[in-house]
């Protein structure tokens, strides 16, 4: 196998100066703000789908998933190749390269004529989104002395969570002013200024020779769009049905490939021999199912807010600022109870946590109090945050020195892969009975999918349709409530598993290397 020689270049004064310090504190605001972008995408998007289904587009509730899970399918499948191909062809023009994808993308949602646009450009967005999030990171980190590389991670991964954050509070403003566009428009800006800052004050680095595989990538993204495919096609055309069954049929075998072909690489990119480690297989589940539940929730949380409490975008982000409190302080609180109950224990607990935020969400109406429902979401965030932690760092500690970049792509995997499937199981429960659960008026041979298209319905009967919007919320939220215990029961279950893998607190955990 051929390997692709370190670029070479003698280096300026002024480049040698930042290899020795990192990037300034410019720099680093601007890498920071890329992660902001990127990340807070994620979840500001949920605050757009009640917009975005009153629109004139009268996208269906599975558009509407894939609107959301487009992005998110595509930011976790590139993630790894991604961070490959940057230390291949270098970091800075990844970056930027990046960010431009992200930034055509917002502008071609913003500006599309028909929803099968707007779920491309998401599309697109994602893979830009993939270039940027582990490259931020390595050119952080990459030239600082190793007395600030703590620091400098610890600042990225804090803006990873406030990300999630500012999506809401953002997200709500940028709605609150205009139509669902005004959010995709909003962030092209922002997005351009980056660009032009990464170009002025971030340093370049060297280039590594890392293996990149097309095909690995391939299989893998085209692998989890044809599971995720057959999820959110279930209620329209039937578990049985040709769609869902092929969907999952094909990603049975194009994941199958997709192991295959890594087990048989000399250098994979994400060998799939690391599950061999049972801290390694519980933290790729772990993080998973943390993140099928809080991105589950995410999902309803805008449309509940909005649709059944009747907040308006911005008012129903900053009903979410509880959530983000408990994002930040429960990892401080993780440290603590690990100490005291291990490891093991501390993870159990945070998994139960969001579990029984979980439930208590699913006990919710459209009459509900504004703080039953903000405790169940809270406690939902807080056992996510006690989980999390632990489970990252049992990974990465599993895994020799020279696995590192590894492990660490297997966490944003393990955690935006679990974002995907937590947004598709509860989009297509909720639509599935929603469906079911409306009054007989409006269940002809199509029903309407979404809470906006119902109205519309009723709308148009007239007096007759206007005394069952009521019915039409009851439906909704009754759905919602199905969504959220079965969630809850994926992650009590999965959890169960996660628990008997993690090691207990006399156990060691040994770095021992995977030989391909």
């Amino acid at each position: 196998m051929t390997r692709a020689a370190p670029t070479s270049r003698t280096a300026s004064p002024r480049t040698a100066n930042a290899a020795a310090t990192g990037p300034s504190r410019l720099g680093i605001a601007v890498l920071c703000l890329c992660v902001t972008l990127v990340v807070g995408m994620v979840s500001a998007v949920n605050l757009a789908i009640p917009s975005l289904s009153r629109s004139a587009l009268h996208p269906s509730a599975e558009a509407v998933v894939w609107v959301v899970d487009g992005y998110v399918v595509f930011f976790a499948c590139l993630l790894v190749p991604a961070g490959a191909l940057a230390d291949r062809l270098g970091r800075k023009g990844t970056l930027l390269s990046g960010m431009a994808l992200f930034a055509a993308g917002s502008a071609l949602c913003a500006a599309a004529p028909g929803i099968a646009v707007v779920i491309a450009g998401r599309m697109l967005s994602g893979a830009g989104a993939a270039a940027v999030l582990p490259t931020t990171l390595a050119l952080l980190v990459a030239d600082a002395a190793p007395e600030r590389r703590p620091r400098l991670v610890a600042v990225w991964a804090s803006m990873t969570g406030l990300a999630a954050v500012l999506g809401n509070v953002g997200g709500g403003a940028a709605l609150q002013t205009g139509s669902w566009r005004a959010l995709f428009l909003c962030v092209v800006p922002p997005t351009l200024l980056a660009l032009v800052l990464i170009a002025c004050c971030v340093p370049a680095a060297v280039r590594h020779g890392r293996p990149v595989s097309p095909l690995s990538a391939a299989l893998l993204t085209a692998g989890f769009l044809a599971l995720l495919a057959g999820i959110v096609s279930g209620p329209e055309s039937g578990w049985l049905g040709v769609r869902t069954v092929g969907g999952f049929a094909f990603a049975a075998v194009l994941l199958t490939c997709w192991v295959r072909y890594e087990l048989r690489r000399p250098q994979p990119m994400l060998d799939p021999r690391l599950f061999a480690l049972p801290v390694v297989r519980a933290g790729a589940l772990g993080l998973a199912l943390a993140f099928v539940g809080m991105f589950g929730l995410f999902y309803v949380n805008g449309q509940y807010l909005q649709y059944a409490q009747g907040h308006s975008p911005l008012g129903a982000g900053i009903r979410l600022l509880p959530m983000a409190a408990a994002l930040l302080l429960a990892p401080r609180c993780a440290m603590a109870l690990e100490r005291r109950l291990g490891g093991r224990a501390t993870v159990g607990t945070g998994l139960l946590v969001l579990a029984a935020g979980l439930a208590t969400v699913s006990t919710v109406s459209a009459r509900t109090p504004y703080v039953l429902y903000a405790t169940g979401a809270t406690l939902t965030a807080a056992g996510c945050g006690l989980a999390t932690p632990l489970l990252s760092h049992g990974m990465m500690s599993a895994l020799p020195p020279d696995r590192a970049g590894t492990g660490s792509g297997l966490q944003s995997l393990a955690r935006e892969l679990g974002s995907a499937l937590g947004i598709a199981i509860s989009g297509s429960i909720v639509t599935a009975l929603f469906t079911a659960r409306l009054p007989a008026v409006l269940r002809g041979p199509h029903p309407p999918t979404t809470v906006a298209a119902a109205e519309r319905e009723l709308s148009a009967s007239g007096p007759a349709g206007s005394g069952l919007r009521d019915a039409v919320l009851d439906a909704f939220t009754g759905s919602l409530d199905a969504a959220m215990l079965v969630l809850a029961a994926v992650v009590v279950a999965g959890g169960a598993l996660v628990v008997a893998w993690y090691p207990g607190r006399r156990s060691r955990t040994v770095a021992g290397k995977i030989h391909p």
